[in-house]
């Protein structure tokens, strides 16, 4: 198990909160398949439904967020888009969890229709799936039991701050084997297509991937007045700030090392 180290804006993540945030890398942890849940339909599901014969994609948030969800789910897609010979509901399946026990069915399948539309693929198995686990794109809601159940298998840690009525949670997804085994975990908003992909061959194998470098994005506060993410921008200007004072060292030091490297010409008599 491998602990993440999140990228906080200090001053907007109140400390308390820092601790309660973040993942963890329960690498090859078997997923509680008799957890129940409620599909987009308003059927009561088994999580074990989605699995037997592909891997899974599973992803967890709340389907209102103002924040990261929706640029997690939107950069899924995106990456799904440009994997070739690789369609939801054939290869695998996509399961998305809200990590929020009041939000209803009804807001889950306004989310996956978009989704869906945007993704853009036959919808085949859209029309001839029953709902339970064969359609491609799943939007489940539960119960705070069954989803703090799952949140910790799957290393997902989150907490809720009722001073401004928001989740605080990291952004990811996890590939998991279809014996629902977590093989892969990948951070961020965007993955590119082909860690995804090979992501999924490895876990169709039921192949168990090893720990990677964890960079954390945290969905915390999205400013009405500004019309930002706050939390999210003061990353991305951090990290920027990071990397450009990284180039402008190893330019510095190649710099250096060439000039030390120069022969020394003797003095003109």
């Amino acid at each position: 198990m491998v602990g993440a180290t999140p990228v906080f804006a200090q001053g907007d993540l109140p400390q308390d909160l820092i601790k309660k945030v973040g993942f963890e890398q329960n690498l090859d942890a078997q997923l509680p398949l008799d957890l129940q849940f409620t599909d987009s339909t308003g059927q009561v599901v088994r999580l074990g439904d989605y699995f037997g014969d592909k891997p899974v994609i599973l992803s967890l948030g709340y389907y209102e967020c103002p924040m990261l969800c929706s640029l997690v789910r939107n950069g899924l897609f995106e990456s799904l888009q440009e994997l070739e010979y690789f369609s939801a509901g054939e290869d695998f399946a996509v399961v998305i969890v809200g990590i929020d026990p009041d939000e209803t069915p009804e807001i889950a399948e306004t989310k996956r229709r978009v989704t869906v539309m945007a993704y853009g693929r036959s919808m085949a198995n859209e029309a001839e799936g029953s709902g339970r686990g064969e359609r491609g794109w799943n939007f489940l809601v539960g119960n705070e039991e069954s989803i703090k159940k799952l949140a910790d298998i799957v290393g997902f840690r989150y907490t809720y701050d009722p001073k401004i009525d928001e989740y605080v949670h990291p952004s990811g997804i996890m590939v998991v084997t279809p014996q629902g085994r977590i093989s892969k975990y990948l951070y961020g908003i965007k993955y590119p297509p082909l860690d995804l992909r090979l992501a999924l061959v490895e876990a169709s194998a039921n192949q168990i991937g090893t720990p990677v470098d964890q960079f954390l994005l945290t969905c915390y506060h999205y400013d009405p007045v500004e019309g930002q993410y706050t939390l999210f921008v003061t990353n991305i200007i951090r990290i920027a700030g990071l990397t450009t004072v990284v180039i402008i060292g190893l330019v510095l030091g190649i710099f250096w090392y060439r000039e030390r490297r120069k022969p020394t010409m003797p003095p003109v008599m």
